[in-house]
């Protein structure tokens, strides 16, 4: 059987606060009905994702889009119909939402989506919702001092809010005490961290979650975390990118981008091919590999959560 393709435009309306989202309520004679949703609706086929959005926005909720930017392209198969979710993030906007059509709208803080009932194709969005759009990857440094004055001005000066540590240099123990250096420094400032290597490591530090390497993502056969942690992963083709989906990983990075002075020899993969991989995800990508702040803007243009990168958030 044919399945029919059918093309959604979806928004995430940020508050002027930045830190509650704009849900609302499908109706109940509807497929999915009662279940929560990011408000948007098909598109015409004459209409363009941020085109349509902008006629849905203001058919469903009364306002304008002022300012948006993509946010994830999201394909998911059910038994009867392929679906095309492109999201936008909308952070200015003109007029006060309500459900112009009756149905029940709701702000509700970034930290509490999961608490609400979803249809399975958005939950890759509020992973992405949830995440920031810079993604640090600590470098190797042997002075535990320097480490946490580089970490703090990364998270004071930057606004870093996501942390994976990374030490291949250090014994598990020294990594482990580091680990909680790190840990209470994110906390204070409201960021996330993610330990580099075994799960196992969680029974040890009560990090948010676990970053697995590219190797260890393709030994495994389930999710090796609780969902209440986050998990993601190191990806370079589509054959790991599926795995990554079939494990459940919260979001990946895809790498080499560009070519580093860490791994000369490996062939970059260049803008247009990383597009082409980002479409086919089932979750949120960072863009890895000779990346800096003037890239987040290409990065999100095609459909990469944003940029992660040591050296240029490392200083």
């Amino acid at each position: 059987m044919v399945k029919r393709r059918v093309h959604v435009a979806a928004a995430a309306i940020i508050s002027a606060t930045g830190k509650d989202v704009l849900i609302a309520r499908r109706p109940s004679n509807v497929d999915h009905g009662g279940l929560w949703e990011f408000p948007g609706g098909k598109l015409a086929p004459y209409e363009t994702g941020l085109g349509g959005l902008k006629r849905e926005l203001h058919e469903e909720l009364g306002v304008e889009i002022r300012r948006a930017q993509p946010l994830i392209r999201i394909h998911h198969e059910y038994p009867d119909k392929h679906i095309l979710l492109d999201v936008w993030q909308v952070h200015e906007f003109a007029g006060e939402p309500f459900g112009r059509e009756g149905q029940a709208v709701r702000w509700v803080p970034m930290g509490e989506l999961f608490k609400y009932p979803f249809p399975a194709a958005n939950l890759p969005i509020l992973r992405a919702v949830m995440l920031p759009t810079e993604y640090l990857i600590t470098a190797e440094e042997s002075d535990d001092a320097l480490f946490l004055q580089r970490l703090e001005r990364a998270m004071v000066e930057d606004g870093i809010r996501l942390v994976q540590l990374r030490a291949k240099t250090l014994d598990e123990p020294s990594y482990l005490a580091r680990a909680e250096q790190a840990l209470a420094l994110c906390r204070r400032y409201s960021a996330r961290l993610l330990l580099n290597g075994e799960p196992e490591l969680l029974k040890h530090v009560n990090a948010d979650g676990v970053h697995l390497t590219s190797d260890r993502l393709m030994s495994l056969e389930r999710r090796p975390i609780a969902e209440g942690k986050w998990l993601s992963a190191s990806t370079h083709d589509d054959r790991q990118l599926k795995q990554a989906g079939r494990l459940g990983c919260d979001f990946v990075s895809l790498s080499p981008l560009r070519t580093t002075p860490s791994h000369p020899e490996v062939f970059p993969m260049g803008w247009h091919d990383f597009q082409q991989l980002v479409e086919r995800a089932a979750m949120p990508v960072f863009a890895l590999g000779g990346m800096t702040r003037h890239d987040a803007n290409h990065a999100r243009a095609v459909g990469a959560q944003g940029i992660a990168s040591i050296r240029d958030f490392w200083k």
